[in-house]
């Protein structure tokens, strides 16, 4: 199904994917753009590339929120700007990109669809350039971005991406709407922390000034000289009129509103209420993983006290017994 733009806040975008009930974002600055997360394969990427376009015309910059095959094989369709992910996110794409390529060929084949095994199969992997480990902040088209690490929680290298003049946080698959958080490739006991953070990130996102880099200083990317294609208004995008850019148009943005919007990797967008019920529930598992290390509790008891289903559960059960 052909993937929809929505606004969901000053010329911040979600494109909404019927395959795999995916959401990935787009950032528009004055003179750069930032794209969060580029889909499953090469050809995948160049659509939402095309699509981009179609939005903008500005010199992009790309932030992948994990190393998960859904976010981050579409990135080769991006070239010429920088892309930013976390340490481990390039680690990961270097030492098991190869191999996750083959399970998802594999995974679709099974599935009857040749088509999209082929597109997997013929990606090259383009693992992020610009690494963050705890906290980095952007300006990327005169609005400013934080990438913030919050801790391991659905994998080992989880990126969220907050643009703070519009109270957006982009959160990966830390947040799921839709279906049960992911444990395939997570970190069960510590999940709950990460969740945690984002709530205070939401908390605390008041701070009006320009940020600053682990190495201290401003990072500025994307802001080449540039301005929206002709024709590349926000006509399309779900809430916006033709040619509607909110705001003077020149203005540094570098204020910071509370963030009202967070945006799964999977599913629609959602609020604060919804995140800190489903923090609750990871931690309940959480603690439930905990007594079955213990001995206190039976995996039979876990699952029926989960308040994931049996799978979910018994998934995390397994990786929470895996050291480190």
């Amino acid at each position: 199904m052909e993937g929809r733009w929505v606004e969901v806040a000053d010329r911040v975008l979600v494109r909404r994917y019927a395959e795999l009930d995916l959401s990935v974002g787009l950032v528009v600055g004055e003179g750069g753009c930032l794209v969060v997360d580029t889909r499953g394969d090469q050809r995948q990427g160049a659509e939402l590339a095309a699509e981009v376009r179609r939005i903008t015309g500005a010199p992009w910059t790309v932030a992948i929120t994990h190393s998960h095959f859904d976010h981050a094989f579409g990135t080769g369709s991006f070239p010429g700007g920088p892309v930013w992910g976390h340490r481990d996110c390039r680690a990961d794409l270097i030492r098991d990109g190869d191999r996750a390529r083959r399970e998802w060929a594999r995974y679709y084949r099974d599935l009857g669809r040749a088509d999209v095994a082929a597109d997997i199969e013929g990606t090259e992997i383009v693992p992020p350039d610009h690494l963050v480990t705890g906290r980095t902040e952007l300006v990327v088209g005169g609005r400013r971005i934080v990438l913030a690490h919050l801790g391991r929680g659905h994998s080992g290298n989880d990126l969220v991406v907050h643009v703070p003049d519009a109270g957006v946080v982009f959160a990966g698959d830390l947040v799921e709407n839709g279906a049960p958080p992911a444990y395939e490739d997570a970190y069960p006991l510590e999940w709950p922390a990460t969740a945690a953070a984002l709530l205070t990130l939401a908390d605390d996102a008041t701070d009006p000034r320009p940020g600053t880099s682990e190495a201290g200083n401003a990072a500025e990317a994307g802001n080449a000289a540039g301005s929206m294609a002709e024709g590349g208004s926000m006509a399309g995008a779900e809430g916006v009129k033709d040619g509607d850019t909110t705001g003077d148009g020149n203005v540094t943005r570098r204020g910071t509103v509370p963030v009202l919007t967070f945006v799964p990797g999977h599913g629609d967008p959602v609020d604060r209420a919804f995140v800190a019920a489903q923090q609750a529930e990871i931690a309940a598992l959480a603690g439930l993983c905990e007594e079955v290390a213990a001995g206190l509790v039976s995996p039979a008891e876990a699952v029926r006290r989960s308040p994931y289903p049996r799978e979910t559960t018994e998934i995390a059960l397994r990786r929470a017994a895996v050291p480190g």
